[in-house]
């Protein structure tokens, strides 16, 4: 390169046409004057925020900045007037500047990238970007977490521009209210920024500590972790908590000095503040003590859990394997640094727990013949980590995930009932919630799941946990915000866009289901093929849309001798009843071993037989029968825990399940 190449910072906005390929092959004529007309829309735009289209190709255009607000403000523009419908990146970056003014760099790659993860009418905003700006529009930017950017090997950290000011912005409770506390991720004062992760660690062992120790109501991690840097001020107004504990930490060599602070949110005052300078072998009681301090300064109780020392290179694998994502490449990579962690720390009891859960959530992805000795394994572990802590709450997670979805209900009880004595006020009611459906109780899993979501406002996983609840009761107050802010947030959420789908048509809102099914979207449907197909029956019931059901449905029978349970249920729903229960009496009801079988942790599972909006399958007193095979009857005539819809149903439930107790339960063996 010649010396004389001008370089620069320069924030850099890409965007291209959402569907543009489709639409030209739909259209060509159309789709190049729709671009045409569009290029001056974009430069009109550019030029009202100070910018300047600098190069144009196709159907994408690249835009300069000399500000980063005035360039946010023009993608907000841009995501929310280009007709046909834009997608969006902006960062703020070096630069290469070509003496016809194009230019080039790793700046303009990046807004590059984040474009490409943009959904049609948003915009993605590089961290870089955030850090810059202020005022209402910083306020829109909603974090994606960090994102792996196409052909670059870093991860970059990504904000999704809303279209409206989040509605979460209230003020904080008031003095008297119920303490609500969150805990900020504390800052890295380390010289090595690689430490971030050790910081973020000691702040999240104070979160399951202060949640585990007390009656102290705790904010989630996946929440709470989202405010950093000049965002932690928004912390207690977006949040509603009532107080706030931020600190920072130094680490050098052997030695870890922690600061941290607790502060009321209405009056700003600070209640508590210490520091401590200890050996990397005593953070666990630095965190007991600091545990311990709030609870005083709040009038709590904190109740410590025995934990011994722990070897500091064993501790900072330990750190290493906080959970993101849950993909399987994921937890594969956390899975071996914790069987490295255990052994070199045998005693540790956290380690071990962590270690159970993560492979027993592996395990719903493996092959059903190869899941036993997985489950054994599990259990091994997870009975290493109680002996150390009863109420280690990763480990009785492990335990409940291994349990079958078919066939061991009171199995399954049990687990639950173990997590819900936890003392802890977040994690276990956020899987009680989840799992309780599959007992048929739908009242109680929507009370565990509402009060999850209060604590964890922020996580993708609660508040799609919420909306399921909430569906499954036939309440739909809240639904579709809720999943249209997952879908922005998480584009590549799939299940959200099904989840919505179905709520949409469950509530008759027959042009948003169009608008999620429009090809020009490209919205990859994946496993909501058989979703489709029913809500479409469930549109226009007509003969032929209700027989290409029914032959969908026999023809998997007949291919496979197998059928799921939530196409029993949607089948029942659309008139299909008579073909449910024939199939139900002889049916495989589980997977067969083939490659065909369904994988994922909610996979088999009875949830869907209870949601009150499909209440046919109920309704015919067959339904016992199925319930008899899949040994839902026998735990309810053992437990006398008895499903919603036994005093709903237009017949003696009770009675009908006693007359059934004869009927041999299934042996699913996975």
């Amino acid at each position: 390169m010649s010396s004389d190449t001008t370089r620069k910072l320069a924030t850099i906005v890409a965007l291209d046409v959402a569907g543009y390929s489709a639409r030209t092959e739909v259209d060509e004529a159309r789709t190049t004057s729709e671009v045409a007309a569009l290029r001056k829309v974009i430069e009109g735009i550019a030029a009202k925020h100070g910018g300047r289209v600098f190069n144009t190709a196709g159907d994408g255009f690249m835009l300069e900045f000399g500000s980063s607000l005035a360039a946010v403000e023009a993608a907000a523009e841009l995501a929310s007037t280009c007709e046909p419908k834009v997608r969006v990146g902006v960062h703020l970056g070096d630069v290469v500047v070509q003496s016809n003014g194009d230019l080039l760099g790793h700046g303009v790659n990046v807004a590059a990238r984040l474009m490409a993860q943009s959904q049609p009418g948003a915009a993605l905003v590089s961290a870089t970007v955030r850090q810059t700006i202020r005022g209402p529009i910083a306020e829109r930017l909603v974090s994606r977490g960090s994102l792996k950017l196409d052909k670059m090997a870093e991860v970059i950290e990504a904000f999704a521009l809303g279209t409206a000011p989040t509605p979460l912005h209230a003020a904080p409770p008031t003095k008297d209210a119920e303490p609500l506390l969150t805990v900020l991720p504390f800052d890295n004062l380390s010289t090595d920024p690689e430490m971030q992760f050790f910081s973020d660690g000691v702040s999240e062992e104070i979160i399951q500590r202060l949640s585990r120790g007390g009656k102290l109501k705790v904010i989630g991690r996946t929440s709470s972790f989202q405010f950093r840097g000049e965002k932690k001020g928004e912390a207690a107004r977006v949040l509603k908590c009532s107080h706030v504990l931020d600190g920072s930490v130094r680490r050098a060599g052997g030695r870890v000095r922690i600061a941290a602070h607790l502060v009321e949110a209405s009056s700003q005052t600070t209640l508590w503040s210490d520091r401590y300078d200890r050996g990397l072998e005593d953070t666990f009681a630095v965190q007991d003590e600091i545990s311990e301090s709030i609870s005083e300064a709040l009038h709590q109780t904190f109740t410590r859990a025995a934990t011994k020392s722990v070897d500091p290179d064993a501790y900072d694998l330990y750190l290493r394997t906080t959970a993101k994502s849950y993909a399987p490449d994921e937890v594969r990579t956390h899975i071996a640094l914790l069987e490295e962690c255990v052994k070199r720390a045998p005693h540790f009891g956290a380690a071990w727990g962590r270690l159970a859960h993560l492979r027993a959530f592996l395990r719903t992805y493996e092959p059903y013949a190869a899941r036993a000795s997985t489950a054994a394994r599990v259990g091994q572990e997870a009975q290493r980590a109680l002996a150390a802590d009863p109420q280690d709450m990763p480990a009785l997670l492990a335990e409940l995930l291994i349990v079958p979805p078919f066939g061991s209900f009171a199995e399954l009880d049990a687990a639950l009932d173990r997590l819900r004595r936890l003392p802890d006020s977040l994690g276990g009611k956020f899987w009680t919630g989840a799992f309780s459906r599959a007992l048929g109780r739908i009242a109680e899993a929507l009370e565990d799941t509402e009060l999850t979501y209060t604590l964890d406002t922020l996580n993708i996983l609660a508040a799609n946990q919420l909306s399921l609840a909430r569906m499954a009761a036939g309440r739909y107050e809240g639904v579709v915000s809720l999943l249209e802010d997952l879908m922005a947030r998480s584009p590549d959420m799939h299940f959200a866009v099904g989840n919505l789908m179905r709520a949409q048509a469950f509530l008759g809102n027959w042009d948003a289901v169009d608008r999620l099914l429009d090809p020009l979207s490209n919205r990859p449907l994946r496993e909501l093929q058989d979703g489709v197909l029913f809500i479409n029956t469930k549109r226009d019931p007509s003969p032929s849309n209700v027989g290409r059901m029914r032959e969908r449905l026999l023809a998997r029978y007949e291919a496979t001798g197998g059928v799921e349970v939530s196409q029993l249920v949607y089948a029942a729903h659309v008139g299909l009843t008579d073909d449910v229960f024939r199939l139900a009496e002889t049916a495989r009801l589980g997977p067969r071993g083939a490659s065909d079988d369904v994988l994922g942790v909610d996979a088999y599972r009875t949830g869907l037989l209870f949601w009150n909006d499909m209440p046919e399958i109920r309704n015919d007193p067959r339904f016992v029968r199925l319930c008899a095979r899949l040994g839902l009857v026998e735990f309810w005539l053992q437990s006398g825990k008895w499903p919603d819809c036994a005093d709903q149903v237009p017949y003696d439930f009770r009675t009908a399940c006693e007359s059934a107790r004869a009927i041999a339960k299934e042996r699913f063996n996975f």
